[in-house]
């Protein structure tokens, strides 16, 4: 592994697994749910993509041997359990939630290509990376999968994971590249939550 790519950019890591992990206890509190729920349901949305993604890159799956990931989760539920959810409500968390897709979108990459995965696979851990705990929390809770919604919110981990593989490959430093990725896909979904952009619909 090139410890370069994970090691520069571990902080991108723990904000995304925090931001995940506290939409995640959100949508238990939609449910009304109980603490225990709380915290299961930012543990997966935190963690979920990431898992997968060590998984199928045969690296150490990352929250396995320390406490810190499990700790970030724990403590997102009980913010989120003891705050009121009106606190997190509207489109304040939408804004935090963009910034958390295109930082893990951009960390997956990164990993990946550490891992020495080739660079078009490597771009593709990175849409996994930021999108795949959604999916499994959306799945638990029975609400539509962000897979199934026209917005742009997986084509903007899309372009940061890509963007990102593209400027380290030519040769851009690890923080140039990380910082172009996360900007561009983070004013693409920023577009789409201020002026409802979303991806056409197929038409028979």
């Amino acid at each position: 592994m090139n410890p370069g790519f994970p090691s520069a950019l571990v902080l991108l890591d723990y904000f995304g697994i925090a931001v995940f992990a506290v939409s995640g206890a959100l949508l238990a509190a939609e449910k009304k749910q109980t603490l225990v729920t709380f915290i299961f349901f930012a543990v997966i949305t935190g963690v979920g993509g990431g898992t997968l993604r060590d998984l199928l890159i045969d690296a150490p799956v990352f929250w396995v041997h320390s406490n810190g990931t499990l700790l970030i989760c724990i403590a997102a539920a009980l913010a989120v359990w003891l705050t009121s959810r009106r606190r997190f409500a509207g489109k304040a968390l939408l804004w935090f939630d963009a910034a958390g897709i295109t930082a893990y979108a951009t960390y997956g990459a990164a990993k990946a290509l550490g891992y020495g995965v080739a660079p078009v696979p490597a771009f593709a851990m990175g849409v996994l990376t930021a999108c795949v705990g959604g999916i499994i929390r959306d799945v638990l809770a029975g609400e539509p999968s962000i897979l199934m919604r026209p917005e742009l919110y997986v084509t903007a981990a899309a372009l940061s994971a890509g963007l990102f593989v593209v400027l380290a490959l030519a040769g851009s430093g690890v923080w140039i590249a990380a910082a172009i990725a996360i900007v561009a896909g983070f004013a693409l979904r920023s577009a789409a939550i201020a002026r409802g952009w979303s991806l056409p619909a197929y038409r028979d």
